[in-house]
């Protein structure tokens, strides 16, 4: 009998919000986002994630953020902050691959032509 496999460690990545949300119990002023598995994803289109479709972001964002924040706090982030969120979650998405390119065309890399 083969060992059981153990999952890899989460990938997660910490937001400090520009706009914080605002609670009695005071503001929440970082969010940290954790890679989505299958089952929190049940109901949306992986491709509306990859195009950072607002609603799909927005549904999404509670069942994967620390600390928990309600589809309407997630739906009340600034323009900002929720380009940030939608970046974050395409990243979960992609391949290191995919990253390298985008870094490399974020940092103005030279052109090999």
């Amino acid at each position: 009998m083969s060992e059981p496999r153990q999952p890899k460690a989460a990938t997660v990545t910490k937001i400090t919000l520009l706009e914080p949300i605002e609670r009695e119990s005071g503001p929440v002023k970082e969010l940290t986002l954790r890679k989505p598995r299958a089952g929190e994803m049940r109901g949306l289109s992986i491709k509306d994630l990859m195009n950072a479709e607002a609603s799909a972001v927005i549904t999404l964002t509670p069942r994967i953020c620390d600390p928990f924040i309600t589809d309407q706090e997630a739906a009340m982030l600034s323009a900002e902050d929720f380009a940030e969120v939608a970046g974050t979650i395409v990243g979960f998405f992609m391949s290191p691959a995919q990253k390298a390119i985008l870094q490399a065309m974020a940092g103005g890399a030279p052109s090999t032509n």
